[in-house]
């Protein structure tokens, strides 16, 4: 059996991460990178000089124009912490590395933190995942599937309509040859043809060639200026469907990790989050030595997300 270049390939060795990001110095130093590649700008008058004042546990800047000051975690998805910068680097090696996911509790060990700062940790990492997913959308050839988060619950209603179910498209984007490239993932309000249109028109470029299943409601993709093709599935098995093989991998692949690694989450109100990460790593998972850099500018450039906007249902 061939080698599989995705699960072999080298990454970032847990050592060779900690001799780049050991220590505080280095964090911030990596931070100022991410933040400012071209080098600083202050955020209120974009003057490219400032003098470096050490008033607080983070550098700070001050403008040598307006005097404005800037601590460099202001502004970015660290504000506010009091915690190390060498605490967050470790979270975010943990979190972009694994590759069916990192739970809260399993975090929490691994940092010697308290779960729920473990929580708010873990979520404001998904969150910049996901908010710099929203930014892509597939092209080319596409598949589509349609799919459910969480089960009934004891003793409640069965199938589509339970209301522990949440509905959820998946696609996958196909090189020439038929291989897999980006996948994107996204909770619906339901599997309806107004849905799957607004969907589209998010996440998939003009022009793709969509195939899905047959199920009514995909026809919506040719409303956001999409082709579409339906192949009645029947009751074929999946094996017997090599036109679905990639996208049938890919929710294989999710449920493993989300079942894995996660057990049970609110599926409504934090369902984009987990998808979104999912979607993140399998999208850079040829990259897996520079995810974790990958990530810091996510953080670097997101904003802050504090932990009342983080539990409130992400708009929809």
């Amino acid at each position: 059996m061939p080698m599989n270049r995705i699960q072999f390939q080298p990454g970032l060795s847990l050592p060779a991460f900690l001799a780049q990001f050991g220590t505080d110095a280095q964090c911030e130093a990596a931070l100022e990178q991410a933040r400012w590649p071209e080098g600083f700008r202050c955020p209120e008058c974009g003057h490219p000089q400032a003098d470096i004042l050490h008033v607080g546990a983070h550098k700070t800047f001050q403008c040598q124009a307006c005097r404005k000051q800037t601590s460099l975690i202001a502004g970015t998805l660290f504000q506010s912490t009091h915690l190390a910068l060498t605490v967050w680097f470790l979270a975010i090696y943990l979190i972009s590395q694994a590759k069916t996911g990192l739970s809260a509790l399993a975090l929490k060990r691994y940092l010697g933190v308290s779960y729920p700062t473990a929580w708010l940790i873990q979520h404001k990492l998904m969150q910049a995942m996901a908010e710099r997913e929203g930014t892509y959308t597939l092209s080319g050839e596409v598949q589509v599937d349609d799919a459910y988060l969480g089960g009934e619950l004891t003793g409640g209603k069965a199938g589509r309509g339970s209301p522990n179910k949440v509905p959820f498209v998946a696609a996958v984007s196909l090189t020439p040859d038929g291989q897999p490239i980006y996948t994107k993932m996204a909770p619906l309000p339901g599997f309806t043809r107004p849905a799957i249109a607004d969907w589209a028109a998010a996440d998939l470029a003009p022009g793709c060639r969509v195939t899905s299943d047959g199920l009514a409601c995909f026809a919506g993709v040719t409303d956001a200026g999409c082709e579409h093709t339906a192949i009645i599935v029947g009751a074929r098995k999946p094996k017997d469907l090599p036109q679905f093989s990639w996208v049938n991998t890919v929710l294989g692949n999710l449920k493993t990790s989300l079942g894995g690694a996660y057990h049970a989450f609110d599926f409504a109100k934090y369902g984009t989050r987990y998808l979104g990460t999912f979607a993140y790593r399998f999208n850079r998972r040829f990259h897996l030595d520079t995810i974790h850099a990958r990530l810091l500018v996510a953080a670097a450039t997101i904003g802050p997300r504090p932990q009342p906007w983080l539990r409130l249902a992400p708009p929809g």
